[in-house]
């Protein structure tokens, strides 16, 4: 009976288990998706010269409340179309650029009354 206990708290929940990465937003075009870079730094095998490679993954933004340049947390998921296997986790930090962009609205409509 003891072991059964000791066994169930050992394991990890699933959702601790599943990858996170941290990237920039780069596309917010379609409807509820992102598109995430991650730039990954490795040392070359054989003249240990750090190389930087980037990689492009869809996640799932159900608010669409991600914007292009915000930095944010995505988390691995099962698969929710033919592209995305990631769903938006959270936005360490927003873009300048996209206050910026909320900024103009305003001041048009302001401008036009």
């Amino acid at each position: 009976m003891a072991e059964n206990t000791q066994n169930a708290t050992t394991q990890q929940p699933e959702a601790a288990r599943r990858n996170e990465k941290v990237g920039n937003v780069v596309s917010t075009k379609m409807q509820k998706t992102i598109v995430v870079e991650i730039e990954m730094r490795k040392a070359h095998p054989k003249y240990k010269r750090v190389m930087k490679s980037n990689k492009k993954f869809y996640a799932h933004d159900e608010q669409n409340s991600a914007r292009v340049g915000d930095v944010v947390r995505i988390r691995e998921t099962r698969p929710l179309s033919k592209l995305k296997r990631w769903n938006l986790e959270e936005i360490i930090r927003r873009s300048s650029l996209s206050a910026i962009a909320d900024e103009k609205p305003v001041a048009a409509e302001s401008a036009t009354k």
